[in-house]
């Protein structure tokens, strides 16, 4: 039988009668079109928004006009200075901040002006980590640094942070505020798949496990329950990937468990944030005042919305960033409100079909996680407001306003694409043999 040369990918013969298929690789994804009807979109979004100023609004206006040219120009740089292939999750990530950037301007010029520089800003970060992850071995050198900025980030956090609704989770940095919790979201599933890649000891796991309660406590200590829950299902996610060991996921589960009933125990005050779950039309004017709100001005956009501006949940507390999902629904109609979740799904579905084609374990972990963390974030949002999951106040990703969430889900979104990185040249260049990747 005649040896099949090393350099080149086997490929079954078609089946007869049947016609041979490219491989997945090959087809072309038709970015420049969706991009146009992206752009057309905000465009007929933008207008309504702008339409309805008393005055012109100059910040306004050039937000509305720089966005679509830095969006283009993102992913220009990206298929030809950065050689990527396949464009649409980014595409995606763009559709989706811009309509929070809609949001955003349709209650405030200086909301939309500082919502496109945070969406400029997680464009860069969004570079910066692809670059970063490129090399395995960059990643691993950059480890320790990275967990120990982590743990200085929520040690800051703790001791200069103001409180807000009962969390100490801003801080105020001149005219800005961020929120430590969402960049340290990053540094945890950098550091998890960077640790958990080879399982050289024990050492290293003990490691990890020890910087990961040690950020869920000081989440805890914060009173940022959301945040916590959020890294706790990611950790399960993590250690499962690496382990398949689903006892001991049990009885991770059950010490948590234990755990957050001593604190239910020792602080009462907790539970009671959580006690108007299922119960919100019976607190209609206190703790169930934003559900119910969200429930009563959902139902009332119809299919296809209210019009942008013309809805009252925006009159409503933290419309636009806990709620924002409410908003959408209202005025922009539940076909788009039904889009939204069907994007995320999207995201993580291509994540996970990529994440098998990974070259390493490392880029395999990063990939799936991040798609855990970004599906169970937005499910806590949209869950949480309408009242099918306690209400935790964490935002809905690339929508909701805030400087912070925005890098966070522009950095999520630099891991999904971890699992597509394509290094075939370089293994064919090697001589090494061709493999599908994984765990």
């Amino acid at each position: 039988m005649k040896d099949i040369p090393l350099s080149k990918p086997y490929q079954p013969a078609p089946a007869p009668g049947r016609p041979s298929r490219a491989p997945k690789a090959t087809r072309r994804y038709p970015w420049p079109l969706m991009m146009l009807l992206v752009t057309v979109f905000q465009a007929l979004s933008f207008a309504p928004v702008w339409l309805r100023q008393p005055e012109p609004e100059p910040l306004l206006l050039l937000s509305f006009v720089l966005f679509p040219a830095a969006e283009w120009l993102f992913l220009f740089l990206l298929r030809f200075a950065g050689k990527q292939r396949r464009l649409e999750l980014e595409v995606l990530g763009l559709w989706l901040s811009g309509i929070g950037l809609t949001v955003c301007g349709s209650l405030s010029a200086e909301y939309a002006w500082k919502q496109g520089a945070a969406i400029l800003m997680g464009m860069a970060v969004y570079g910066v980590l692809l670059w970063v992850i490129a090399s395995p071995d960059r990643a691993m050198k950059l480890r320790p640094l990275v967990a120990v900025g982590a743990v200085g980030l929520l040690l800051l956090n703790l001791l200069l942070a103001r409180v807000i609704n009962g969390a100490r989770n801003w801080i105020d940095i001149g005219p800005f505020s961020i929120q430590p919790s969402e960049l340290v979201k990053l540094a945890f599933l950098f550091v998890g798949a960077a640790t958990l890649d080879r399982l050289q000891s024990t050492q290293s796991i003990t490691r990890y496990l020890i910087f990961s309660l040690g950020c869920v406590g000081a989440l805890f200590l914060m009173q940022d329950f959301g945040t916590a829950l959020i890294f706790f299902a990611t950790f399960l996610i993590i250690v499962f990937l690496r382990s398949g060991d689903l006892r001991a996921i049990a009885l991770v589960c059950a010490a948590a468990v234990m755990g957050a009933g001593l604190i239910i125990f020792f602080k009462p005050y907790v539970y009671r944030r959580f006690m108007v779950y299922r119960h919100v039309w019976e607190q209609i004017t206190e703790g169930g005042y934003q559900q119910t709100r969200v429930l009563i001005y959902s139902a009332s956009g119809g299919w296809f919305g209210l019009g942008i501006g013309n809805g009252r949940l925006r009159q409503v507390f933290a419309a636009s960033t806990d709620l924002v999902f409410g908003i959408l629904a209202e005025e922009w109609g539940r076909v788009l409100a039904f889009l939204v979740p069907v994007c995320y799904i999207c995201m993580a579905v291509y994540a996970l079909r990529a994440a098998r084609h990974a070259r390493s374990s490392f880029y395999t972990i990063l990939t799936i996680s991040a798609a855990g963390m970004l599906l169970f974030q937005a499910g806590l949002n949209i869950f949480g407001i309408t009242d099918l999951l306690p209400l935790t106040g964490v935002t809905l990703p690339f929508i909701s306003r805030g400087g912070t969430s925005m890098l966070c889900a522009w950095g999520l979104l630099a891991f999904l694409r971890a699992g597509s990185m394509d290094r075939r040249a370089e293994r064919l260049k090697a001589g090494e043999k061709y493999e599908i990747g994984g765990l």
